[in-house]
């Protein structure tokens, strides 16, 4: 017969091991404390996460960096981060080419927002995401778009046009969604899961497909 497990309890050696990888993502961030252009408080590492251009990213308290994830700090205005944010694992935060042959513009989070795992904040355009902002897994942005319009040249040739992404305070955004550049999501907006987001969202949407189709208002009754 199976013992029934108890979710309410956690056994002495599920504790010491929290306590333990906790401790060890306090001491790496202690350890690279130095180095960022400012931070205000603890800072959480998890183990093989890359943070480089430290001194261009300014970081508020109880700052979360979960374990695998690449942050690029290279950028023309920098990476900000405020309060009680949370960096999900092996999520890719990338403004600049590797080489930093392509500069690009770089992100802010405001308190209390975080990216779930597998995310990709691509911010060669200037993104901003506000306060008390959910980003699920495997969410995208891309705050970039290629050229195309000259057919006797190649693509890669035309250049990059970057127009930005804007999400506001207090919007959910699901797993799997992809922001595309020059979109911004209004305050309060849910944006359901799988949806491509390519125009703008007004305040308080429910977004709930592929095709961008706002469902309702959360202001109506």
């Amino acid at each position: 017969m199976l013992k029934r497990i108890d979710k309410n309890n956690i056994s002495t050696l599920d504790l010491i091991s929290i306590l333990s990888s906790t401790l060890l993502k306090i001491i790496r961030g202690f350890l690279a404390k130095a180095f960022f252009a400012k931070s205000d408080g603890l800072i959480f590492i998890g183990k093989r996460t890359k943070i480089s251009n430290k001194n261009k990213i300014i970081i508020g308290k109880n700052m979360k960096f979960e374990m695998h994830c690449e942050v690029q700090g290279l950028s023309k205005r920098g990476l900000v981060f405020g309060d009680n944010v949370t960096i999900g694992n092996s999520t890719m935060i990338r403004p600049s080419s590797y080489y930093g042959v392509e500069v690009g513009e770089g992100l802010k989070m405001g308190n209390n927002s975080s990216i779930g795992p597998m995310g990709y904040i691509g911010c060669a355009g200037y993104i901003s995401i506000g306060s008390n902002v959910m980003i699920g897994p495997r969410v995208s942005f891309f705050a970039e778009n290629h050229n195309f319009n000259d057919t006797s040249s190649t693509i890669k040739s035309q250049g990059v046009i970057r127009k930005g992404i804007i999400v506001e305070d207090d919007c959910w955004i699901g797993s799997g969604v992809i922001v595309l550049d020059g979109v911004t999501i209004g305050r309060g907006s849910i944006i359901g899961a799988g949806t491509i987001v390519t125009k703008d969202i007004p305040p308080y949407s429910i977004v709930v497909d592929k095709r961008e189709k706002i469902v309702k208002s959360r202001m109506e009754n």
